[in-house]
């Protein structure tokens, strides 16, 4: 067993590895999930990781309206293609509207399209939250998955993760809010949490 000190506490790594060590290519799937904070950033780490390795790269923003900072840095990287198909207005109290649908199926559409092209890692960012609002169904994402699962680096984003799905990934990372500053009262921050 490892062991590791954080704040005091012990951390025990029980878990032990299965199988022998074999070079996989690419084609596994990555889920970066929960309700605490950097679920984008660390997809934004593992694209320009891949990038910087000479790996193809598309970024597709889900529930997203393309304007936050890290929008500006993947877009200057060559190996990197960035799609947001435009404005998507915050979801009121009733629910989700026919913009919000549309914008699914434009990033949902374009993923796929590239899958079958040149494609070596794809992120889908925030495309686990559509699931929360009934826009994109389970199915869908399950598909997705399918069609990557052995051939395209797949990374999925989202506060929330179906067993099936998570099921499915061969990384799951649940991101735990343990404490916020928003709720001390700070606004979202350009260049921080924006």
């Amino acid at each position: 067993m490892l062991r590791n000190q954080c704040w005091g506490e012990a951390i025990y790594y029980t878990r032990q590895r299965s199988g022998f060590i074999e070079k996989k290519g690419l084609g596994l799937i990555h889920i970066f999930h929960g309700q605490g904070v950097r679920k984008t950033s660390s997809a934004v780490g593992l694209a320009i990781r891949a990038a910087g390795n000479h790996l193809k790269v598309d970024f597709v923003q889900f529930m997203k309206s393309g304007d936050s900072g890290e929008v500006t840095v993947l877009k200057q990287i060559p190996s990197i293609r960035y799609y947001c198909p435009g404005e998507h207005p915050y979801i009121m109290s009733h629910g989700p509207e026919a913009v919000h649908r549309e914008h699914a199926k434009k990033a949902l559409d374009f993923a796929m399209g590239v899958i079958e092209r040149e494609t070596q890692v794809l992120v889908c960012d925030e495309i686990l939250d559509t699931i929360i609002f009934d826009i994109l169904t389970k199915d869908l994402i399950l598909d997705l998955m399918k069609m990557c699962k052995g051939k395209v680096e797949l990374v999925l984003t989202g506060r929330y993760a179906p067993w099936e799905i998570m099921g499915m990934a061969d990384y799951v990372t649940e991101f735990i809010q343990i404490k916020h500053a928003y709720y001390e009262g700070a606004k979202a921050r350009k260049g921080i949490e924006d």
